[in-house]
């Protein structure tokens, strides 16, 4: 039992990580007296080495070829835990390499060489996104080879990648109100990566539509009256999602996504020791490297726990605790990010089960973004920590399953409720007699089947 144990552990490992040091393609295993001249810091110095000088000699991007289609790419990450020696002067690195539409590529790359003077033999493309093409197999003869796989769906992860259509239903019930009420409701827009139909709206009261101007977020305003007690809110919308990958944006206003907020401070001195931990030697690096460096961080030293002060969305919490839901995961990147100066932002709303097609959805789901190579880059990192082996995707990429409510934190708009301002909207916010009281709200959605697209 143990021996088949440790078989299916091992070859799971094979499946989900780059290759480990065994591996040896068309080659002999090497003689086991055979002393590495080379360390593991030199390879990875070698590959580091190797990419940016082909990166020089092009047009500032890493090139390689994959099924007769140039690729060109930008260094986020090598990965030290699958760096290898296969044998004096043979070596093996795997890569994180993005292209421009914020595909991330897993590269293979067998190296030829001392230290210091290492070339590059092969090169091949593993995986897409974290989905992999081929995996590996030993012989008989102890030689390993590729074997190729059928392309893996990330759906049973909460994935649905290309496109999404669905209604959205969300609701809310009124509370028991003497007097007056005030109610505010975040809602949807259309962007470039979602087209929102608001069907209909079943409201109370008198309604105006407000506008947030900072981050342009729109807000149902609702004034209620006694006559309006414990009725039901419900708005329905027709929503078309694409996935969303790494985009440029007009006039992106970096200055303010460098700046701290409340619960989210940058620059201070334990904030700077994270990143300087987090990023140690990579400080020439691009920022999308350190970006990355501070994703795997938070996804190695943080755990997905709604333990005490959790959904505040509080960094130094999120810090200290080591625990927490999406808010702090993402609170705590915006933090360090902007205290490497790497401005990152915000956003909110609902994220869509992808294993069914109508039904509950167990409330919000929080993201960011980050800003590099002239991109904002989407990540999800609370969603990485929790599916391991879809880490790399959510580095660069957001699936088509969602619906985004608001962008931003510290959200100001007139008329305001008492408790501006308002950190960040999912949920509406109830003041019923001047008193603000704790809000209620449901989604639920129906997907729409491509038969009836």
């Amino acid at each position: 039992m143990l021996k088949t144990t440790s078989f299916l552990l091992f070859f799971s490992f094979l499946l989900l990580s780059c290759q480990p040091s065994e591996k040896k393609e068309s080659s002999t295993k090497e003689d086991s007296k055979s002393v590495p001249t080379v360390n593991i810091a030199d390879i990875e110095s070698g590959i580091k080495a190797y990419i940016a000088n082909k990166t020089k000699e092009a047009d500032g991007y890493f090139h390689v070829k994959d099924d007769n289609k140039e690729l060109r790419l930008k260094l986020v990450r090598v990965h030290t835990e699958y760096l290898s020696n296969l044998g004096p002067n043979r070596h093996f690195a795997c890569v994180d390499l993005a292209d421009e539409s914020g595909d991330v590529y897993d590269v293979d790359f067998f190296m030829d060489g001392k230290s210091g003077a290492m070339d590059v033999t092969q090169t091949t493309v593993h995986k897409l996104n974290g989905k992999p093409f081929y995996s590996w197999k030993q012989k008989k003869d102890k030689t390993w080879h590729r074997v190729p796989i059928e392309s893996a769906s990330n759906e049973l992860l909460g994935v649905i990648e290309g496109q999404d259509e669905f209604e959205f239903y969300y609701e809310t019930t009124l509370p028991a109100i003497e007097e007056k009420a005030k109610v505010w409701i975040p809602i949807a827009q259309t962007d470039q990566f979602q087209d929102i139909e608001i069907k209909s709206m079943q409201i109370s009261g008198q309604d105006q539509m407000i506008l947030e101007k900072e981050y342009g977020n729109k807000i149902l305003f609702l004034q209620l009256g006694p006559k309006h007690s414990n009725k039901n809110i419900k708005i329905t919308y027709h929503v078309k999602r694409i996935e969303k990958s790494a985009y440029s944006e007009q006039n992106p206003q970096l200055t303010k996504y460098l700046n701290e907020n409340v619960l989210m401070p940058v620059g201070t001195q334990r904030f700077k020791e994270i990143v300087a931990e987090a990023t140690a030697g990579m400080e020439n690096d691009n920022k999308l490297i350190q970006a990355r460096a501070i994703y795997d961080y938070i996804i190695d030293n943080m755990r997905y726990a709604k333990n005490v002060k959790y959904g505040t969305g509080d960094a130094v919490y999120a810090c200290d605790s080591k625990t927490g839901n999406c808010t702090e995961f993402h609170s705590l990147f915006i933090s360090l990010a902007r205290t490497a100066s790497i401005p990152a932002r915000f956003a909110i709303g609902a994220a869509i089960p992808s294993d069914r097609n109508e039904g509950g959805i167990n409330g919000y789901h929080c993201w960011a973004e980050f800003y590099a190579e002239d991109k904002w880059w989407p990540v999800d990192i609370s969603e990485g920590n929790k599916y391991t082996a879809l880490a790399t995707y959510y580095f660069g990429r957001h699936p088509a399953n969602r619906i985004e409510f608001t962008k931003g934190r510290d959200l100001e708009f007139e008329p305001a409720p008492n408790s501006s301002p308002v950190k960040f909207m999912a949920y509406p916010i109830f003041e019923v007699d001047g008193q603000s009281i704790v809000s209620n709200a449901t989604f639920s959605f129906q997907r729409i089947a491509a038969e009836e697209i």
